[in-house]
């Protein structure tokens, strides 16, 4: 069922087009209140899918990631895991786009920062390999840069906090530089605080919210990507409060 909420039919706003649906199907027998719910989650649905809309979303969940921060009392950077390619039985698993894109990053903090790095995620899914493993073997092999530390039991965000603060620990470590996307780091700043760590973000793109012109309210199928990430951390964001 959390799958459902999370990335199925019932998050928003794919949920808008199943209560397309709905109505639809409703309008058989009570007619206006089915074409009052088309109407309604047509709207949301066009609202959701326009530049304007998204970027709007995004820039005020980014907004919650300070600026500014101190790296000098940082100690390890922490890597998390996002997304693998899931291979069959002639092929294994490899790096996502996300993940990479992480990785990118923490070779640019590490060459910055000269801290020693972690990796956290484990496996999701189909997926045969720990996305640390993966992401370990790519530092390693790829960018020549050591890994201390691989947590691979993780499936979430904060479990991601939870069992990497725990190997952490053990070395007096308890400020890290966290590494992810500008959307993902609010989540992700939380759980490292929710489990005693304190987390400095590591610069990334952010977006800005303005309204060039009349494109910018015309929907556009990357923007209704965008809006439902957005829409995904914001609830995951309140889901994590309320549960953890």
């Amino acid at each position: 069922m959390r799958s459902l909420v999370s990335y199925g039919f019932l998050a928003p706003p794919v949920l808008f087009i199943t209560l397309c649906l709905v109505g639809v199907l409703i309008t058989l027998v009570w007619w206006r209140i089915g074409i009052a719910i088309v109407l309604v989650s047509t709207l949301c649905l066009y609202v959701a899918a326009t530049p304007a809309f998204s970027s709007y979303l995004a820039y005020q969940l980014e907004s919650d990631i300070p600026e500014n921060v101190d790296f000098t009392v940082a100690k390890a950077i922490v890597v998390l895991g996002a997304d693998v390619r899931s291979g069959d039985d002639r092929n294994s698993d490899r790096i996502g786009p996300a993940s990479l894109e992480r990785l990118v990053l923490a070779v640019d903090a590490y060459r910055r920062l000269h801290l020693p790095i972690a990796v956290s995620g484990g496996r999701v899914g189909d997926w045969h390999t720990a996305v640390a493993k993966l992401m370990k073997s790519m530092l390693e092999e790829h960018f020549g840069i050591p890994v201390a530390w691989s947590e691979e039991e993780s499936r979430t965000t904060y479990e991601n906090a939870l069992y990497t603060a725990r190997v952490l620990r053990r070395e007096q470590i308890n400020t890290v530089v966290v590494i992810a996307q500008a959307e993902d780091l609010p989540r992700a700043i939380w759980s490292f605080r929710r489990v005693g760590m304190r987390a400095i973000p590591w610069p990334v793109p952010r977006k800005s919210w303005k309204v060039d012109g009349i494109e910018d309210f015309l929907p556009d199928s990357k923007a209704f990507q965008q809006s439902f990430h957005a829409l995904h951390e914001m609830i995951g964001y309140l889901y994590y409060r309320g549960v953890y």
